[in-house]
């Protein structure tokens, strides 16, 4: 079946399947309770811009403002540096090969000190060659955790010494909530800004 299904996946239109699906809303389609929520979100991230996977969440308005409240945390929050803590995004990312997602955090965590050569590696899918200490702690508790389901001692005790269990269930949160909005933005299949070329092959 999964060959079945890949023929058929070719044979379709490509360009429909990048249609997306759940594009931004005038404020005459929203509902009290979705203006309600893009309020509480502009207000909570001191920001004008609603942009993302917020405006496919934005369907589910409670959704949106309960993921968003997670989001202020995971994002900003952590016991992680942020250096680190975008690293966590970018392997969650390229795991759900989430275009819009990576777009986003890759700058955000080349600002933050991820070098360039970690940060392609990433995109490619491979481990990274040179890595500080705990960015490879890092990195093999993501891996290990996104491919097998599971962490083993070796890898939980490694991330232990350094971030102690705050850090452990923190970098789990991370990957939760951004594998939460890779899903909603594969689903809705959020669309790239214009110009921006894709990271994934």
């Amino acid at each position: 079946r999964v060959g079945v299904f890949l023929v058929e996946l070719k044979d379709r239109d490509m360009s429909a399947l990048q249609k997306d699906r759940m594009p931004k809303m005038s404020d005459a389609q929203m509902t009290p309770a979705q203006k309600k929520a893009v309020k509480e979100f502009l207000v909570a991230r001191k920001t004008t811009e609603f942009e993302g996977p917020f405006v496919p969440l934005l369907r589910s308005p409670e959704m949106l403002s309960r993921a968003r409240n997670l989001g202020d945390y995971v994002r900003f929050n952590t016991s992680l540096p942020s250096r680190l803590s975008e690293f966590v995004i970018l392997i969650t990312a390229q795991y759900w090969r989430q275009e819009y997602e990576w777009f986003v955090h890759s700058g955000i965590a080349a600002r933050e000190g991820l070098a360039s050569e970690t940060i392609a590696a990433v995109a490619d899918g491979n481990r990274p060659r040179k890595m500080a200490d705990d960015e490879a702690v890092v990195y093999d508790f993501c891996m290990e955790l996104l491919t097998e389901r599971e962490v083993s001692d070796r890898n939980y005790d490694r991330l232990k010494l350094h971030f102690e269990e705050e850090g452990i269930v923190d970098t789990v949160g991370i990957i939760g909530y951004y594998s939460l909005l890779a899903m909603v933005m594969n689903t809705a299949r959020t669309a790239l800004p214009e110009g921006v070329e894709p990271a994934f092959a």
